[in-house]
């Protein structure tokens, strides 16, 4: 079993309205000193087999197909 981390990010320059709503909680609860907050999604994956480099190839596929909007969102997949 091949064990993957996938973080999912806006691209720098796209609007994060998540993000902000983050800071003006935060700011809201008291909680001072935040600068930008950034929101993104992170996904487990566990994949059958153990050819790493196969995983990462099919990892990546699920990343450009579902997992991320490329247009908009960066990805990173590392294997655990």
């Amino acid at each position: 079993m091949i064990k993957a981390r996938i973080i999912v990010t806006l691209k720098t320059g796209v609007l994060d309205p998540q993000g902000k709503a983050i800071e003006s909680a935060l700011s809201n609860l008291g909680i001072d000193g935040v600068g930008q907050v950034r929101q993104g999604k992170v996904f487990d994956v566990t994949l059958e087999g153990d050819d790493a480099a196969s995983a990462k190839t099919r990892l990546d596929a699920m990343c450009a197909q579902l997992l991320a909007n490329t247009v908009i969102e960066n990805y990173s997949v590392e294997i655990v």
